[in-house]
């Protein structure tokens, strides 16, 4: 008897569980509506595009195209580099012996979180004018990365921390060195984590705009960040191209997302539980 008013409160939970998430999907929907419109109107938008025009998208892609580009390289370029640094230095804070330094290096580590992005980036700025970095690749790569380094280092440590020793000592047994066995034995256990690291470091060049904005100064070398701000100033009575740039470049993070949900949910708990 005491069990009946189970069901009518899942329900309950279950549909406002559904309202919560139409509210936060409502502005994707509305942003796909406005850019399947001949007219650019966004307040006159119907509400479904009964009449719809793929006009923003060739405008969009015309447009925005290199930026989408730019974007990408960065983007890529960033989780490359971050993963080569960030894995390596946290297997040696996982497995090797530093004793207090360990915990010195992971607090230098979240200090550098706490910095505001615009002191870095401004620092950034006169060391790039000097090292003739600003608009190009390597710049904004190494930007980015230093956002994503410390992110991956706490995260793969807290999930190598949890690797038994014993797997890397058979390894050495097997005639290993210390690199074969990192390479062929903690990479591959580390398959979450690193894919976990990889995608947020993604996110986060994909989505950067201050680092964008203070070391680009030409529309030659400018990621869709950038590209979609000076976009909306250009083109604010014609909404359609805007919103279809605004589709375009969330694309890559929504498949990213769709393809490694089950690898980041692994990734972030695995540090937790200790094999």
């Amino acid at each position: 008897m005491s069990r009946a008013p189970a069901a009518p409160r899942r329900l309950g939970h279950t549909i406002l569980g559904v309202v919560i998430i139409a509210v936060m999907l409502f502005p994707l929907y509305w942003m796909l509506n406005v850019s399947l419109q001949p007219a650019g109107n966004a307040a006159a938008t119907p509400w479904l595009p009964f009449e719809f025009s793929l006009r923003g998208y060739q405008t969009a892609l015309a447009e925005q195209g290199g930026n989408l580009v730019t974007s990408l390289v960065v983007s890529l370029g960033a989780v490359l580099l971050t993963l080569l640094i960030a894995a390596p230095a946290a297997y040696a804070l996982a497995h090797f012996r530093f004793g207090k330094w360990v915990v010195v290096f992971l607090f230098g580590v979240l200090t550098t979180q706490m910095v505001p992005g615009i002191v870095v980036a401004n620092a950034l700025y006169s060391a790039y004018s000097d090292l003739g970095l600003l608009n190009t690749y390597p710049g904004l790569i190494l930007a980015d990365s230093a956002a994503g380094i410390p992110f991956s280092i706490i995260l793969m440590r807290a999930f190598m921390m949890g690797i038994p020793p014993s797997i890397v000592e058979a390894a050495y047994v097997d005639g290993a060195g210390p690199v074969r066995a990192f390479v062929s034995v903690v990479l591959p256990i580390s398959r979450n984590a690193l894919i976990t690291s990889a995608l947020f470091t993604f996110l986060f060049a994909w989505g950067d705009f201050l680092f964008a904005l203070t070391l680009t100064t030409s529309e030659t070398m400018r990621p869709i960040t950038l590209g979609l701000y000076s976009y909306i100033g250009g083109f604010v009575n014609d909404w359609s191209p805007i919103m279809a740039t605004a589709v375009l470049s969330s694309l890559p993070a929504i498949a990213l997302l769709i393809v490694a949900q089950r690898y980041v949910a692994a990734g972030v708990t695995g540090g937790s539980v200790k094999s």
